[in-house]
């Protein structure tokens, strides 16, 4: 007789059939995450684990249960970096250029600290953060003490999941292999691991706002909004409506935003970075991509509450877009 492995009945929770299965508890999903973390499954399991997750789809209490475990794990609290929104970065742009940094760099300039965490590489064809604030001549940060000092000097700091938690990039590099996404593509979007409290989150499917919803006031998140964000970033397409759910002082809101132009735009056959500079700089005129930037700050100052109504946030934001330093950017490369 073989002695069962200690992470077997994990899977048997999971694999039991469509009458014998269930999701897990939060403490479970503690565990087994816990158990991953530190190396305690065999790569057998680790893949069967994270493919029934995502047949069934993860819970809102089993995220919570995942996202504590990394920070557990991560211990990040250790490092003392204040600042005040937690921005992640994790699905890269393939049809519209990715205007939400400039959202965030605008942010950064108006004295809020962001902490950007993101990955990059996983599928081919996208444009990723990590490459975009290098070509703008932006420090990625590699270490926690260097994140800390890019936030003190700019307010502003991006650190790549490789470097944040190197465990949890080598999962979601396994999408080519397994040819589906995994529940890393989610948990990683709500670790906070800086303890902001205010939390934006990007999401593509529809279907998981309310689990990133119901997981953020599990988590006891103080202020968060998810929006459906153009290709899974923290983006909003200015063309259409948006439904922005929150999470505040343990209560969940709804709240659907109208579109901002009342023509759609035509999609640009190509994408080309340095339009975003350009446009920072007011050498060109963009309304499509003016209209995101102004309108996912909009969503972010009323998020922060910074504004009572969507008309004050938008007309906050334009202004906030029309005092920015234009020439900040001029020697980036």
């Amino acid at each position: 007789m073989y002695e069962e492995h200690p992470f077997a009945q994990y899977i048997r929770i999971l694999g039991k059939g469509k009458n014998g299965s269930r999701s897990y508890t939060e403490e479970e999903a503690y565990t087994t995450f816990s158990m991953i973390l530190n190396e305690q499954v065999t790569p057998e399991q680790l893949g069967a684990y994270l493919m029934l997750l995502r047949v069934k789809e993860e819970t809102a209490e089993e995220v919570a249960g995942f996202v504590r475990a990394v920070r557990d794990f991560l211990k990040t609290a250790e490092n003392n970096i204040n600042i005040d929104l937690d921005w992640s970065s994790y699905a890269g742009k393939r049809r519209h250029l990715p205007w939400f940094i400039l959202t965030a760099l605008l942010f950064a300039e108006n004295g809020v600290r962001i902490f950007m965490h993101g990955a990059s590489g996983h599928t081919d064809g996208r444009i990723y953060t990590k490459d975009v604030l290098q070509k703008l001549g932006l420090n990625v940060s590699t270490t926690f003490d260097e994140a800390k000092k890019a936030i003190e000097q700019d307010n502003f700091a991006y650190m790549d999941l490789e470097h944040l938690c190197p465990k949890l990039h080598q999962i979601i590099q396994l999408r080519p292999i397994l040819g589906l996404r995994s529940p890393v593509h989610t948990l990683s979007r709500m670790i906070n691991p800086l303890n902001a409290p205010y939390m934006m989150q990007g999401i593509f499917h529809p279907g998981y706002h309310p689990t990133h919803q119901q997981a953020g006031l599990i988590l006891k998140q103080p202020h968060m909004a998810v929006v459906k964000g153009d290709g899974g970033e923290i983006e909003r397409n200015p063309d259409m409506k948006c439904l922005v759910q929150s999470v505040h002082d343990g209560k969940m809101m709804d709240e659907e935003w109208p579109p901002m132009f009342k023509q759609r735009h035509v999609k640009d056959d190509t994408l080309d970075i340095a339009n975003l500079i350009a446009l920072w700089r007011g050498e060109i005129e963009y309304e499509y991509g003016t209209g995101s930037v102004i309108g996912t700050t909009a969503i972010t100052l009323k998020m922060m509450g910074k504004a009572n109504s969507i008309e004050e946030a938008e007309a906050l934001a334009k202004q906030m877009w029309e005092n920015r330093t234009k020439e900040k950017y001029s020697n980036a490369t």
